[in-house]
């Protein structure tokens, strides 16, 4: 019987240990499934943790659907939570363009869910409260119901099969918004189509610095896409590089001629990443799942929110309705 040396037996143990963990964590249900059945945000202080695509919120803060200029889209899909900064900052942003007559109200897409991480659909981002859409069409009047939000159509502000904006639907209205909230002090990040990103650059004349925060990227041609900074408080989220100098109108030809470009005949299609699990978080993110919701106490006491003033506030500003039906699938792009 041939006798196995020490390091072949600490070697074998090694790869069965990892053999294990691996398949624990493929037995682990996706990360997504576990954050999108919390309807309530956690207890505790409010903190981002993580990265933007790799975490979670801790106290998160709610939105409310309906505001003096803004109201909240696909309600049911229950997305309207971030970091109290992110929620302040929408509504600033609402009322100064409402203010300067610059647009009339936002539409509000996707920020987060109740405790952020990974969404069932449609983002690989807003994991940590600190992202949000606005739909790139005025709000408008009489007000949307709760029920017409949610199949109210996307617009895409290109040119249907072009990369170039649609002048029939795009004025100076709509780079006013998006420079609005590039000038915020708490965004880092503004993300835009590319074709939306070269109309930002032929128009915005000698006031350019704000430029620099617009980032093109794929889709983003029906909403753009607001990311602050990691905020004060939040040790353990993960800050992104920074933008860098410049307006960022030079480095369009790649996207034109490289980035955008339709796939060379027989190229495979890249592989599909594994949905990531708890084990691939940050550890604070598994006891954020556990914790108790956020008000949980006052709740049981009969004085949840929605009864009295918030129910008050929100009936100020949207129309009546009929109930909120099953969300329509997001368009991917």
């Amino acid at each position: 019987m041939t006798k196995l040396r020490p390091r072949r037996i600490a070697a074998t143990a090694l790869a069965g240990l990892i053999a294990l963990g691996a398949g624990l964590a493929h037995a682990e249900p996706p990360a997504k499934t576990l954050f999108s059945s919390k309807a309530n945000p956690s207890a505790g202080a409010s903190q981002s943790l993580g990265f933007y695509s790799n975490g979670c919120l801790a106290g998160g803060a709610e939105l409310r659907p309906d505001g003096p200029n803004w109201q909240v889209m696909r309600l049911s899909r229950n997305r309207r939570y971030g970091h109290p900064a992110t929620i302040a900052l929408i509504e600033r942003i609402a009322g100064e363009a409402a203010q300067r007559g610059v647009w009339p109200g936002l539409l509000i897409g996707d920020i987060s869910q109740p405790r952020g991480g990974p969404m069932s659909s449609g983002h690989a981002s807003h994991q940590v409260g600190l992202d949000f859409d606005v739909w790139l069409q005025p709000m408008p009047s009489p007000r949307l119901t709760q029920a017409q939000r949610e199949t109210f159509p996307f617009r895409s502000v290109l040119k249907k099969g072009t990369f170039t904006v649609d002048d029939r639907i795009w004025d100076s209205h709509y780079r006013d918004l998006i420079k609005i909230a590039a000038e915020q002090r708490e965004v880092q990040r503004i993300f835009v189509n590319p074709g939306i990103k070269k109309k930002l650059c032929e128009t915005a004349g000698r006031d350019r610095g704000w430029l620099a925060k617009v980032r093109p990227y794929y889709g983003h041609d029906e909403h753009f896409h607001v990311r602050l900074f990691c905020q004060p408080g939040s040790a353990g989220c993960k800050p992104q590089p920074a933008t860098g100098g410049g307006d960022g109108c030079n480095e369009l030809g790649w996207w034109f001629n490289v980035a955008l470009q339709p796939p060379k005949p027989g190229a495979k299609p890249p592989k599909p990443k594994p949905p990531l699990t708890l084990a691939g978080m940050p550890n604070a993110c598994r006891a954020v799942l556990g914790a108790p919701d956020k008000g949980e106490t006052a709740i049981a006491s009969g004085s949840a929110r929605g009864q009295g003033a918030d129910a008050a506030y929100a009936s100020a500003f949207a129309p009546a309705g009929n109930a909120v039906p099953l969300p329509t699938p997001r368009p991917l792009h």
